[in-house]
């Protein structure tokens, strides 16, 4: 069976060359990366690639390929047809940046992320970075949200920020633009 788009997941220790082996093997099976991610946590490397397939090629002949590849390089690899029915259909919305700041302890992510989730905020990207004790500078989690323009904004926030107290968390919500023009300077 052939998709017309592939997800590809490529997880393992991190070291020079695993994007370069990746779109190699992409680039000679005729494989054109339209959306590429990847992030190093720790040390591991974590990529993931969405490519469109010639219609000659089989998602099974791909993953193969890749296995062959990129298994000897102790890396992990997962494909998934990409499918756009049922696709998520964001209703209007402002772009904001949440950041917390604290002691690290179990549920620091889940506490915060169930307020979105409740909300109907979507998580664009997430970065978390706990180094451990109590030390609250060591411990910083960077979440850049969609909220919709439909929700109760201040219901939103006054819930959100009743979490991170209670999770002995600073929080602090700005609009993107307004982030990014602070950490610009």
């Amino acid at each position: 069976m052939s998709a017309s788009k592939v997800v590809i997941s490529v997880l393992g220790s991190d070291r020079p060359g695993i994007v370069a082996a990746v779109s190699r093997v992409l680039s000679e099976n005729r494989c054109n990366i339209e959306d590429v991610s990847q992030t190093i946590l720790q040390s591991e490397f974590a990529g993931i690639f969405i490519a469109s397939l010639p219609e000659n090629l089989s998602l099974e002949a791909l993953e193969k390929q890749l296995q062959e590849q990129l298994t000897p390089l102790g890396l992990a690899v997962l494909l998934k047809p990409m499918h756009e029915a049922g696709r998520y259909a964001p209703s209007p919305s402002e772009p904001f940046v949440v950041t917390t700041i604290g002691p690290d302890r179990l549920g620091l992510v889940a506490g915060i992320t169930e307020v979105m989730a409740r909300f109907g905020v979507n998580i664009t990207n997430l970065r978390a970075a706990f180094r451990g004790g109590s030390d609250p500078r060591r411990n910083v989690m960077i979440y850049e949200v969609d909220i919709p323009l439909s929700i109760d904004q201040q219901a939103f926030r006054r819930a959100l920020r009743q979490r991170a107290e209670d999770l002995g968390l600073d929080l602090s919500l700005q609009h993107r633009d307004i982030f990014e023009a602070i950490h610009r300077i």
